[in-house]
């Protein structure tokens, strides 16, 4: 089963920016291209951190915000505030940067920007020089396919390939991304592993299943005799 990689789903184009690059700079870069984060670049090349909008919003945020209130606000708005008086990327960036690579899967991808809460992280090469940058959106995509690619995929490298299953003896309707599975298996420990596999197909959103089974081989032999 083929697994859409990064390379596949991300925007190739990347507006990047260096770390000495002023703040107006890059309000100007992000205004002129329509995105909401560039990634920013060392001497080398290499990927160092990224700038958000919501990074270049903390200036306006708290040009007027009152002072804190206790300890722990006193440290976080420390962290914020020196952000909010950056003036160049260097300042405003979060680093060290969190970049995928773009052989990694779209789920592994999914999984990072989950983990850390972004909504975006810039996608590297194998020198760690920026090759794009991936999105939420974009990782989303994999629920776009039709429901008849999915439904083959399925048939074809589910049910023959991996189970060499008889495909007649398995209906298989796809719904909205939603998987129904209704029919005969040949051994009843199959059904699990044919309901993971479905669900593992990109574009299922869920799988439902009504399946009944010629053999019972989850019953251990000796049960078996009479």
């Amino acid at each position: 089963m083929r697994r859409r990689k990064v390379a596949d789903v991300m925007t190739a184009r990347v507006v990047t920016v260096a770390e000495e690059t002023p703040f107006i700079e890059i309000v100007e870069a992000m205004a002129e291209h329509g995105i909401h984060a560039v990634p920013v670049v060392g001497q080398d090349g290499r990927v160092t951190g990224i700038v958000t909008d919501a990074d270049l919003l903390r200036k306006q945020e708290y040009k007027d915000a009152e002072g804190p209130r206790t300890l722990l606000e006193s440290l976080r708005r420390r962290r914020v505030h020196a952000k909010a008086g950056a003036v160049d990327a260097r300042g405003l960036m979060s680093g060290p940067a969190v970049t995928v690579s773009k052989d990694s899967s779209v789920a592994e991808a999914a999984r990072l920007l989950a983990r850390h809460g972004f909504k975006q992280a810039p996608v590297v090469d194998a020198d760690g020089r920026p090759a794009g940058i991936v999105t939420r959106a974009d990782l989303l995509r994999v629920f776009l396919r039709s429901d008849d690619d999915i439904r083959e995929e399925i048939i074809r490298e589910v049910l023959v390939d991996r189970l060499w299953q008889d495909p007649s003896q398995v209906a298989v309707r796809v719904q909205d991304g939603v998987v129904q599975l209704t029919g005969r298996v040949d051994r009843r420990s199959m059904i699990p592993v044919l309901v993971r596999l479905a669900a593992a197909t990109e574009g299922v959103v869920d799988v439902r299943e009504l399946l009944y089974y010629k053999q019972d081989d989850t019953i251990p032999e000796s049960y078996r005799r009479v």
